[in-house]
């Protein structure tokens, strides 16, 4: 009876929680969706199905759609590649102080306003003639780039700033991840005579399986749904909208174009985006292991 009440105490909060702040703001948006909704309108005329008609024949939402993908797949991949990479290397150092050293050193953007640090980005190192990074570029005879004012160079500079600043979350994750790695598959593995290639590739990565999973699918919603950089670092979205993503546009739409029916729609659309691409990456990925 008392591990009821118990059980009751933890899951009401929870489903509260999960009814007013993720399924209801869902299902509004969901409503919203089929009207002209304007806050400054009193004709919210219903329209179903326009809004989403819409979408096909918008250009820019075909842009954002496209630069959404591309950022994400790149921010992804590079996140996750070079997390397990620093984690890897955290976990072979000797010392215990040296790894939490590490560890602090890697996640301090994590904990830094990604605004603040996106301004930085724009006045300190990005730009053409005094920014540092076109400054380091210059040691090695390369012409200093326009990163936000060419479209070609615009989303490689997001995707750079990006990986700075998120990268020490999932170094975290992995290195804690090997740290509940038992080391006597390792001793074992030293035993009969594997390289650190193999023992990473047979036994590190597979006994990550359940925190890889996490990983990917934290990262790609997270992503998916990233703004603030594109909202600092870039005016206008940048040259030829080269950095326009779907939720820079469900901004621009629903404040500065005060259309919340089409802006709700756009937001459909990503919300079944990421859903989907999460059940697929969950189905692929499943971990039925334990040691």
């Amino acid at each position: 009876m008392h591990n009821k009440k118990f059980i009751r105490s933890i899951l009401i909060p929870t489903c509260a929680y999960a009814l007013f702040f993720v399924i209801l703001p869902i299902v509004i948006g969901l409503v919203i969706s089929f009207f002209q909704y304007s806050p400054l309108s009193s004709d919210n005329r219903f329209t179903f199905l326009e809004n989403y008609i819409q979408l096909f024949q918008d250009q820019y939402f075909r842009i954002a759609l496209k630069n959404t993908f591309v950022f994400t797949t790149i921010t992804v991949a590079l996140n996750i590649c070079l997390a397990l990479f620093l984690a890897t290397l955290i976990a072979s150092l000797p010392s215990g102080k040296l790894r939490g050293f590490f560890r602090m050193m890697f996640f301090l953007p994590c904990i830094a306003p990604m605004v603040a640090t996106s301004v930085i980005f724009v006045r300190s190192i990005y730009p053409t003639r005094t920014g540092l990074l076109n400054y380091l570029l210059s040691h090695i005879g390369i012409a200093p780039i326009n990163w936000l004012g060419d479209p070609s160079k615009v989303m490689i500079a997001i995707i750079i700033y990006t990986i700075w600043v998120d990268v020490g979350y999932n170094t975290i994750l992995f290195s804690a991840g090997m740290d509940g790695i038992p080391t006597s598959l390792m001793e074992a593995s030293s035993l009969d005579g594997a390289s650190d290639f193999r023992k990473f590739f047979k036994i590190t990565l597979p006994l990550l399986g359940r925190t890889f999973q996490f990983v990917l699918v934290q990262t790609m919603i997270s992503h998916f749904q990233m703004f603030a950089q594109f909202q600092v670092l870039l005016t206008k979205d940048g040259p030829n909208s080269s950095g326009l993503v779907l939720s820079r546009y469900i901004y621009k739409t629903a404040f500065e174009y005060k259309d919340l029916g089409y802006a709700s729609s756009i937001s459909m659309v990503l919300f079944l985006i990421i859903l989907a691409i999460s059940l697929i990456e969950q189905k692929l990925t499943k971990v039925e292991w334990e040691y």
